[in-house]
């Protein structure tokens, strides 16, 4: 079968290639912005990639054309279709179908499926929880919306019987509104936690927790949901009706729980130590997402004490607090937190990790996410950045004031309203036993070899 991908470079849709790829099909995909790591991952499988949207791409002729949620019937400001070979896949009736559609009805079907959804951590517990299966020799298949650096690829289909899957709670597709987590049809799923996000496609926290109902209600009577025991709007959830087992994490009255330092600490089953995690992360946030992969993974045959092992040897995701290089004793890491709570969770744990005498951090960062770009959440940037030393927001391109935004911290904060303005005015405020983080959920202009560069000429 040939298949051709609309949006192919997105982190789902890329995997969605990767995965048809390994199982013998033709792919073919097209996109408009291509930044590693996906585009490297596409290339290096020997899928063609092409550059837009262009109606002309008919030509190509594939048995179905499988559509991200990038496209969409949105027209230019001249009038003309944004994605043309949308429109021309339409007028022609030709046949058509969503990734998450598609993925459920030619690689899930017939697996015992875990998802992973939450606000914040998917991509962190869903390749924890991939690496603790694969430790145990289930080898599993996954897709994860990043590159976990145990597996060096982002999704394979496995040999074993279960699937390890990222469950967004995003969109589906501009013809299927529901969330894409809906299709999966899981027999375990982690309900990691719940906050307001995409302002673009939900209008409150109560929108959002609906579809994580939605999601509760696929799972059969011999599942697991695996919920956080700290989050009242997960409560909600389950409290709307839930069909299956239930096992709690993270709260102190909860069937899962840590005692000790999140760098190494016992994991506690009811009242009994049954593991104990030595790693080399950082945070409360990694934890408990810990809690939720090792929770997840009891439920497909595999123990507490042997899956805390595994999680010894985890090595965490690409764009998880990344170091991407050191110059003159600053030392620049990306990470992918977007959101103001992952951003606070970031700096909250590089915090914790270098302790009192580990250097300042100087947090570098753009509002890229549509919830971000729509300033639904500006208010609560100053919170987000309290444990960072200094901060410095990419302005450009806000409906917005990030600077009005960023006033209650003060000299603490500056915008810059380009990529270059903010190199050097991050640039000249760095020195030695520096930390810059450098957060977004996009390329952010290649500002870390920029910032490394630049710092090596100063």
């Amino acid at each position: 079968m040939h298949i051709h991908i609309l949006g192919i470079c997105g982190t789902f849709m890329g995997g969605v290639a990767a995965l048809a790829r390994e199982a013998g099909h033709r792919v073919t995909g097209c996109d408009a912005g291509v930044y590693p790591p996906m585009s490297d991952q596409l290339r290096a499988l020997g899928i063609d990639l092409i550059e837009g949207f262009g109606a002309d791409q008919l030509a190509l002729k594939p048995d179905v054309w499988v559509v991200g949620n990038v496209v969409s019937r949105a027209r230019q400001p001249d009038g003309s279709p944004r994605y043309p070979l949308m429109e021309a896949i339409l007028e022609q009736g030709a046949r058509y179908t969503s990734g998450p559609q598609w993925l459920a009805e030619n690689v899930l079907h017939g697996r015992h499926v875990l998802a992973v959804a939450g606000t914040h951590g998917k991509t962190t517990t869903t390749s924890m929880l991939a690496w603790i299966l694969e430790h145990a020799g289930q080898a599993p298949g996954f897709l994860v919306g990043g590159v976990p650096v145990n597996f060096g690829v982002s999704a394979r289909l496995g040999t074993g019987r279960g699937f390890v899957i990222e469950a967004d709670e995003y969109d589906t597709a501009f013809f299927d509104k529901r969330s894409k987590f809906v299709h999966y049809r899981p027999r375990t799923a982690i309900l990691n936690n719940l906050e307001f996000d995409h302002a673009d496609i939900f209008d409150d926290l109560a929108a959002i927790e609906r579809q994580f109902h939605h999601l509760v209600r696929t799972v059969p009577p011999s599942g697991r949901v695996v919920v956080n025991g700290l989050e009242e709007s997960l409560a909600r959830v389950l409290h709307q009706g839930c069909w299956s087992e239930v096992r709690s994490f993270g709260a102190a009255v909860s069937d899962y729980t840590a005692e000790g330092d999140p760098g190494a600490f016992d994991v506690v089953l009811r009242g009994e130590r049954v593991g104990r995690v030595d790693w080399d992360l950082s945070g409360v946030h990694n934890q408990l997402n810990a809690l939720a992969a090792i929770a997840a993974a009891e439920h497909v045959g595999v123990s507490p004490a042997a899956a805390a092992r595994a999680l010894g040897e985890f090595r965490n995701v690409k764009r998880r607090m990344e170091l991407r290089g050191e110059v003159r004793g600053i030392k620049v890491y990306d990470d992918f937190a977007h959101h103001p709570t992952a951003i606070r969770t970031t700096v909250d744990g590089l915090r914790r990790k270098l302790g009192p005498d580990g250097g300042r951090i100087l947090a570098v960062f753009e509002p890229r996410s549509n919830t971000m770009k729509l300033g639904t959440m500006k208010s609560q940037l100053p919170w987000s950045l309290e444990q960072a030393d200094l901060a410095f927001c990419h302005g450009g391109g806000l409906g917005w004031d990030a600077r009005e935004a960023l006033a209650p911290m003060g000299a603490r904060a500056e915008v810059g309203d380009t990529i270059d303005q903010l190199v050097e005015m991050t640039v000249a405020a760095a020195r030695p036993g520096d930390n810059l983080v450098c957060m977004s959920n996009g390329g952010f202009g290649g500002i870390h070899g920029r910032l490394l560069e630049a710092l090596s000429r100063r």
